[in-house]
C-alpha cells in the first residue's frame, strides 16, 4: 500500500507530484535564514549545508527537463531532507513549526 508521500499514490502522474514537492522544498529554503553564530565552524557547516539544498534543487529541475522524473524526485526529496536536518539541529532557522521537524 502506498504511503502519503509516495509517488505510486499519484500514479501515472509523477509531473504533479514533482511539481508539488519541489514547490514544497522552494518555499521551505526561502524561509530559511542562518542559525549558526557568524565566526563559527558551525556557521560554515551550515553554508555547506545550504550549497547542498540549493545544488540538489538545482539538480532536480535539471532532471525534470530532461524527463527523469523518478531521479527528479530523489533529488528534491534529498534537497528537503537537507533542509529539515539543518533546522532541527538549529544550523538554519525555518520560522515555522508546521513546515519543519523541531525538537520538542
Amino acid at each position: 500500500m502506498p504511503m502519503p508521500g509516495d509517488p505510486a499514490r499519484h500514479g501515472d502522474d509523477l509531473v504533479s507530484f514533482f511539481e508539488s514537492r519541489l514547490e514544497m522544498a522552494r518555499r521551505a529554503r526561502e524561509r530559511l535564514i542562518m542559525a549558526a553564530p557568524e565566526r563559527s565552524h558551525l556557521r560554515r557547516v551550515a553554508e555547506d549545508i545550504l550549497g547542498m539544498i540549493d545544488a540538489y534543487l538545482s539538480d532536480a529541475r535539471h532532471l525534470a527537463n530532461g524527463g527523469d522524473l523518478p531521479r527528479a524526485i530523489e533529488a528534491v526529496s534529498y534537497a528537503y531532507g537537507w533542509i529539515d536536518a539543518a533546522v532541527r539541529i538549529g544550523l538554519l532557522d525555518g520560522g515555522d513549526e508546521d513546515m519543519f521537524t523541531l525538537a520538542s
